[in-house]
């Protein structure tokens, strides 16, 4: 079953203590797309600028993933520029230029409408109430969030929360979020809000999937070098909801198998700039290291 993504297409000028590249293709959009694509077709709907470079995505064009709900507007493609420090979970932001994606208005097409699965990537949250009020009766929407949202537009994201049925955030947004500093126990106040699962990203340190039911931890790969560490959640979130789409099935296994393929793509976007670890990646690859996870927590 396709999956349709709602998010950001970008240009990202990223610089590491092992490099740097100026208008590489990002945003959130892309980055799921670029994981997701490996289990389920995606679909996206995101907004870019007469300036869009259009040649670079053609790896995703041939792989499954469908830009019909791509709109080009007038005016330039959304920039970030960020530079990490050298123990890479800090960084700075040198410049956010919005340009189109300033008045980004989500646009559903009509053959996107009944999509099953829904990631609604980091966007403002009064855009991702539009979209729940575009589509028909999906049986899976994913939520990402940041804390800038969580400060700036709490009740728009209360409302989200209220109709998404999982959400994924790293441990500190969930904190901010629920004002609770007790992880399981601030998984239980957003369970009283509508959503079956959280799912806790923790970096180099793994992830958490918390149920009403269930607790399970994956731990993260580990990696040899780090080389950006950008787009690494929503790479994340596309191996996750890729697989549960291509399995239809949300048993507590498959959602354990999910978050590991989730760690799987997540750890080899970060070995590379932009997506050029995942543009020649291919099944095999991801089973290795979905195996090897598997071994390293067989006891």
């Amino acid at each position: 079953m396709s999956i349709l993504v709602v998010g950001s297409v970008a240009y990202d000028s990223v610089e590491t203590p092992f490099g740097k590249v100026t208008n590489a293709i990002g945003g959130s959009a892309l980055y799921f797309s670029s994981a997701a694509h490996f289990f389920s077709p995606v679909k996206i709907v995101a907004v870019v600028g007469k300036d869009f470079e259009f040649d670079k995505i053609n790896f995703l064009k041939e792989k499954n993933v469908d830009f019909d709900g791509l709109l080009i507007e007038e005016g330039k493609t959304f920039r970030w520029g960020g530079r990490y420090h050298p123990e890479m979970n800090l960084r700075d932001t040198l410049y956010t230029e919005l340009n189109v994606f300033e008045n980004f208005n989500p646009i559903i097409p009509e053959h996107y409408k009944s999509s099953k699965y829904i990631f609604l990537a980091n966007i403002d949250p009064d855009l991702q109430l539009n979209v729940l009020d575009q589509v028909n009766n999906p049986e899976l929407i994913v939520l990402d969030t940041m804390n800038f949202w969580i400060t700036g537009k709490s009740k728009s994201l209360e409302d989200v929360i209220k109709r998404v049925d999982m959400i994924i955030l790293n441990d500190e947004e969930i904190c901010q979020l629920t004002e609770l500093s007790h992880l399981h126990e601030a998984a239980l106040f957003l369970f009283e809000m509508g959503p079956k699962a959280l799912i806790v990203k923790r970096g180099e340190y793994g992830s958490i999937l918390i149920t009403r039911e269930n607790y399970f931890f994956a731990p993260g790969y580990p990696i040899k070098k780090v080389t950006d560490p950008t787009g690494a959640g929503d790479s994340f979130a596309g191996g996750f909801l890729g697989y549960l789409a291509s399995v239809g099935n949300f048993s507590d296994e498959n959602l354990r198998k999910a978050l590991v393929y989730g760690t799987v793509l997540a750890s080899y976007n970060i070995e590379n700039f932009s997506f050029d670890a995942l543009r020649n990646l291919n099944r095999d690859d991801i089973e290795r290291r979905f195996n090897r996870i598997r071994e390293m927590t067989r006891f």
